[in-house]
C-alpha cells in the first residue's frame, strides 16, 4: 500500500493596497505602530507609502 501524503496550503495574507490573497511567505511586510501590512509587491508598497504621505485636506467645511 503506497502512503498519500496530505497537501497544506501555504498560510495566506492579503495585500494592504489591493486585497489579492497571497502566500505569506512571499508577501513583503512593513512593521507600522501597532500592527504588521503585508504587500504582494513593491508597486502596491508605494502606492501605500504614497498614499500615507499625502497631507489630509479635510477643512470640516468651514472656510
Amino acid at each position: 500500500m503506497i502512503e498519500q501524503k496530505k497537501i497544506i496550503e501555504p498560510e495566506k495574507v492579503a495585500c494592504e493596497v489591493c486585497f489579492k490573497e497571497i502566500p505569506l511567505s512571499e508577501a513583503t511586510s512593513v512593521k507600522a505602530i501597532d500592527y504588521i501590512v503585508y504587500y504582494c509587491g513593491l508597486d502596491c508598497y508605494d502606492k501605500w507609502r504614497k498614499q500615507k504621505a499625502e497631507p489630509e485636506s479635510s477643512t470640516g467645511g468651514i472656510e
